[in-house]
C-alpha cells in the first residue's frame, strides 16, 4: 500500500508539473492544452523512465494510454456505415443516405498517429467511456453528412509491427481498388470529384498516395484534389525554426515526434539519438537539401531570429536509404513531379512543432504552379482537429474542420 500511494504522489507531482508548464500566451483555451500537453509529456516521461530500468520499451508506454478497442460501424438518419476490404485492406465507407439528383463527390481519408497509432475503426478506451464513435469516425461522418459525399477511411497497418513502406502500400491499395471505374459506379460516385486527404502523418501518406497516382498512367488525374491537415512531410532537417521553436510542444515535441516515427524505419536507437541531433543523413543526400532549404523556401515572418545551418553529413554508422526516399519523405519530391498535383488544400498550425513542413510545401507547390490554398490558425496547435468532442474538445478544433469542410464544398 505504501509503495502504491508513493507512486500515485508521484505521478500526480508530475502531472501538476507538466499542467503548469508554460504554454504560449497567444493560444486558444490554454488550459484544455495545458492538460491534453501534461498528458503526453508524463506519458513521454513514464516512457523513457521505463525504458531505461528494462522494464518497458518506450513505444509500449505509448501503446497503454493509446489503447483501443473496435468501434462498430454505427449507421445514424442520414449516414450508413459500413466496414469492408478494399484489396484486402479494412477500410470505413460512409454513404450518404439522402438521394442526390448527381453522382457524388468522395473522400478518401488517412488517419494521423505518427504511423503508430490511430484507426477508423477503433476508439482510445478512456474516450470511449463517454463515446461510441472514435475521433475519425467523427470528422468522416461530418465530411459525408455536409458534402453528401462517399467517405472512405483506411486503416492501413501500423509500426513497428509494420515498417515502411506498408503503411503507404496499404493507402495505395486500397485508394486504386476503390478508384476502379466499377467501384465508383457502385457507389455513385463521380470520377471527376475526389478527394484524397489526411491529418498529421495521414497528410504525410495522402501526400506521398497523390505523388504515386499522379505518375501512374492508370490513375493520372483520377484525383481532383488533395487536401492535408497540418501534415509532417519530412525529417531530413530536425533544425528547422519551429523544430526548435516548438521543441518541447505543446502536444507533440521533438522527442515524441522522432523516437516514434523511427518506428517506421526501425528499432535501432541510434537513429532517433541522430535525428534529435541532426546528424543522420548521409553524404548523398545533400542534393536534396535544396528542396527543405527554410531560408529559401519559409516565409519571412516564420524565420524569426534563427539562422541556417547545414546539417551534418556522414556521421551516422547506419545507412537508411529511405530517408532519402519521396514516398517517405513527399517534400523531396522535385519539381517535375509536384507540378502535375491536383489543387491542393493545406492547413498549418502557428504553435506546432511540424509547422514548417506544411509552410514550405505551400511555397514549392505555388512555385510550380499548383494551385495552393492555405490556412494557417495562428493560435493553434497540432492535433485539434481531433478534439471535437467529448471529453476534451477545443474551438480551434472546430473551426479547423469548417474550414476544411468549406474548402472541400467549393472545390468538389
Amino acid at each position: 500500500m505504501g509503495c502504491r500511494t508513493l507512486c500515485f504522489g508521484f505521478f500526480c507531482v508530475l502531472f501538476a508539473y507538466c499542467v503548469y508548464t508554460p504554454v504560449p500566451e497567444n493560444i486558444e483555451e490554454p488550459w484544455k492544452v495545458r492538460f491534453v500537453d501534461a498528458l503526453i509529456k508524463m506519458t513521454s516521461f513514464v516512457g523513457t523512465l521505463f525504458e531505461n530500468i528494462g522494464l518497458m520499451k518506450y513505444e509500449e508506454v505509448f501503446s497503454v494510454i493509446a489503447a483501443a478497442h473496435y468501434t462498430k460501424p454505427i449507421s445514424d438518419e442520414n449516414i450508413t456505415v459500413i466496414d469492408t476490404n478494399f484489396s484486402d485492406i479494412p477500410v470505413r465507407l460512409y454513404l450518404p443516405k439522402r438521394k442526390s439528383k448527381r453522382q457524388r463527390p468522395a473522400v478518401i481519408y488517412i488517419h494521423g498517429g505518427i504511423f503508430v497509432f490511430g484507426s477508423c475503426t477503433h476508439q482510445l478506451i478512456f474516450v470511449s467511456i463517454v463515446s461510441e464513435i472514435s475521433t475519425s469516425d467523427d470528422l468522416n461522418r461530418w465530411t459525408a453528412n455536409k458534402l453528401g459525399a462517399v467517405v472512405v477511411g483506411i486503416d492501413y497497418r501500423l509500426a513497428p509491427q509494420y515498417r515502411f513502406p506498408t503503411a503507404l502500400e496499404d493507402c495505395v491499395s486500397a485508394s486504386k481498388f476503390f478508384l476502379q471505374d466499377k467501384v465508383l459506379a457502385e457507389y455513385g460516385v463521380d470520377p471527376s470529384r475526389i478527394c484524397v486527404t489526411g491529418d498529421s502523418s495521414g497528410g504525410t501518406l495522402a501526400a506521398a498516395v497523390i505523388q504515386l497516382l499522379q505518375n501512374d498512367p492508370e490513375f493520372k488525374d483520377r484525383i481532383k484534389a488533395q487536401a492535408l491537415i497540418y501534415p509532417g512531410l519530412q525529417l531530413i532537417d530536425t533544425f528547422l525554426p519551429s523544430y526548435q521553436d516548438y521543441k518541447h510542444g505543446p502536444v507533440l515535441s521533438r522527442e515524441v515526434i522522432i523516437k516514434l516515427a523511427c518506428l517506421y524505419l526501425t528499432e535501432d536507437e541510434t537513429l532517433p539519438q541522430a535525428l534529435l541531433k541532426n546528424e543522420h543523413m548521409p553524404e548523398e543526400s545533400r542534393h536534396l537539401f535544396k528542396f527543405v532549404n527554410w531560408s529559401d523556401l519559409l516565409p519571412e515572418k516564420y524565420k524569426k531570429n534563427h539562422v541556417y545551418t547545414e546539417p551534418i553529413f556522414g556521421k551516422l554508422n547506419a545507412s537508411y536509404v529511405a530517408l532519402m526516399d519521396h514516398r517517405l519523405f513527399p517534400l523531396l519530391a522535385n519539381d517535375s513531379q509536384l507540378q502535375s498535383l491536383p489543387r491542393t488544400y493545406i492547413l498549418t498550425c502557428e504553435h506546432d512543432i511540424i509547422r514548417d513542413d506544411g509552410l514550405i510545401y505551400v511555397t514549392r507547390l505555388r512555385n510550380v504552379g499548383v494551385q495552393v490554398t492555405h490556412d494557417h490558425m495562428e493560435k493553434g496547435i497540432h492535433g485539434a482537429l481531433s478534439f471535437t468532442r467529448a471529453p476534451v474538445f477545443l474551438h480551434s478544433g472546430l473551426k479547423m474542420r469548417d474550414k476544411y469542410i468549406s474548402w472541400l464544398e467549393e472545390n468538389l
